[in-house]
């Protein structure tokens, strides 16, 4: 026996005289039922731009339970006035077996005609549905780039106030004093390449410095800390880093001041969601200051990336070495370990000790030794320089600052007065080139004003030192790893071979 029903739904939203009423539509829609058993849901006062009405919930609910088997109304409006609201009523009907009719367009989709319009209705509902998306997405991407907040989680270290941008209201970061100072704590050790992540923590447990918002101290979260330019004060140096790193920077060079920090988006052309990937990522200047300096937001931001493509196997205190030195044979990192014999720590192929996959180096490379040998050779590269000048204090230079911004901006205009040569005519051809030469002579003014103003310091700025070859026999293991960072890019190593990559 068969316990489904027909429902009639009827819909009126005001009472005029030239509207039809709910009962005139029932009565209108009762001749489709032919006789079978049908109940009624009527909603009066209820517009049809959207379906927040009782009756029609009620008959989904009585749909969802298998109780309807057909619904009727007078006109397709009467369900709704929205394209998208319509299919995906029509979607649950396909669910759930319900034919549906409307008794004035002759809409019935038990008929190949009716199954067709049904087809259509829902390929413009997903033209609907799509152009809905792209205007919720341009609309983002274009409030983002003006510098709005856009939510999301709170960077440690601020809190949110209300403002107003290009007159509309929205929100800013503001710095919390406490949290503040713990993030400039982090970005000042962490600038120091003898701290690991791993030190960070321990420091901040020995000293019983809290996360001042309940949680314990992670590396994966101080890292986070450590690359999010919001905490940067955003100067020339930032734009060019940004820049090199295949950023799309949307505010001009002028703007980095050194004072406001940056929002970091994914955009509509990047194609990876990582964080250590900047190419194609869009940077935004925000409204709010920063907390840490360019310098040391550069240099932590550095060894971040440095250590996602590299990282450091074997705790550092076990040599100064460590995390420089590779396998030739299969690039991985040779790590410490440790034997019983006079010897002790040697190194091994970090991919043989754990993988299996390497033969390795082909000898014990015993640290020790390797050490010696390239106190050997760094002591060598050091005896090329007569002296070496340390810089004591950081202390910006707001005439190199201005130099530097006026050079990209001149670097960018011969960029684009170069990319329309190739469609250019004789005349626009013959201005381009003199344009282009008065900007190159510009441009090299600016360099070696540059060069000047970076060469250009005082006792008090710098410090001179002149026996540093001496020195690196009583140095610390610190400071002998901060001369490797600083002098070393890699050490492979064969059976044969000591092959080193100088950074200088």
């Amino acid at each position: 026996m068969n316990d489904t029903y027909i429902a009639i739904y009827g819909r009126q939203s005001i009472i005029k005289e030239d509207s039809i009423s709910v009962e005139s539509q029932v009565d209108y829609c009762k001749y489709e039922t032919h006789g079978e058993p049908y109940k009624a849901y009527i909603d009066r006062g209820y517009s049809g731009k959207n379906t927040n009405r009782p009756a029609f919930e009620e008959m989904l609910c009585d749909m969802e339970a298998g109780k309807i088997s057909t619904v009727i109304v007078y006109k397709l409006d009467r369900i709704s006035r929205s394209i998208l609201d319509f299919s995906n009523m029509m979607e649950k009907f396909q669910k759930y077996n319900v034919e549906f009719i409307s008794t004035t367009e002759k809409f019935d989709t038990s008929t190949p005609i009716g199954r067709a319009m049904l087809h259509i209705c829902i390929v413009f509902a997903q033209l609907e549905r799509e152009t809905i998306q792209k205007r919720v997405a341009d609309a983002y991407y274009s409030r983002s780039k003006k510098g709005f907040y856009m939510g999301g989680r709170i960077p440690y270290g601020f809190a949110i106030e209300k403002t107003m941008i290009d007159g509309v209201n929205t929100s800013r970061y503001i710095p919390i004093p406490e949290e503040s100072e713990q993030i400039r704590l982090l970005y000042a050790m962490y600038s120091d390449s003898s701290n690991s992540l791993g030190d960070l923590i321990r420091y901040m447990n020995e000293n019983n410095i809290k996360n001042l918002r309940g949680a314990s101290w992670s590396t994966a979260r101080i890292s986070e800390m450590l690359r999010n330019p919001v905490y940067v004060k955003a100067d020339v140096e930032v734009y060019e880093f940004f820049k090199s790193q295949g950023a799309n920077i949307i505010n001009p060079v002028t703007d980095f001041i050194g004072v406001n920090g940056c929002y970091l988006y994914r955009g509509s052309a990047s194609e990876t969601r990582k964080q250590c990937d900047l190419t194609d990522k869009e940077i935004v200047l925000a409204p709010h200051e920063g907390i840490v300096s360019s310098k040391e937001w550069i240099k932590c931001r550095v060894r971040c990336l440095n250590n996602r493509q590299s990282a450091k196997a074997g705790k550092a205190r076990n040599s100064w070495l460590a995390g420089k030195v590779k396998c030739g044979n299969c690039g991985y990192a040779l790590t410490i370990a440790k034997s019983k014999t006079k010897w002790g720590r040697y190194f091994v192929c970090s991919s043989r000790l754990n993988r299996k996959k390497c033969s390795g180096v082909g000898r014990t490379i015993y640290a020790d030794l390797l050490e010696n040998y390239m106190g050997a050779a760094i002591k060598k590269k050091l005896s090329q320089f007569i002296k070496l000048t340390a810089q004591a204090d950081y202390k910006p230079n707001q005439k190199l600052n201005e130099d530097k911004m006026q050079l990209s901006q001149i670097e960018n205009e011969i960029e684009q007065l170069l990319a329309k040569v190739s469609n250019a005519n004789e005349v626009l051809l013959r201005y381009i080139n003199e344009k282009i030469c008065k900007l190159d002579s510009e441009r090299t003014r600016l360099k070696e004003e540059i060069i000047k103003l970076t060469s250009t310091s005082t006792d008090s700025d710098r410090k001179v030192i002149k026996d540093h070859v001496e020195k690196w026999e009583i140095i610390s293991f610190a400071d002998k790893q901060a001369v490797v960072d600083a002098l070393i890019k890699i050490i492979y190593i064969t059976e044969d071979k000591i092959d080193i990559t100088w950074n200088i």
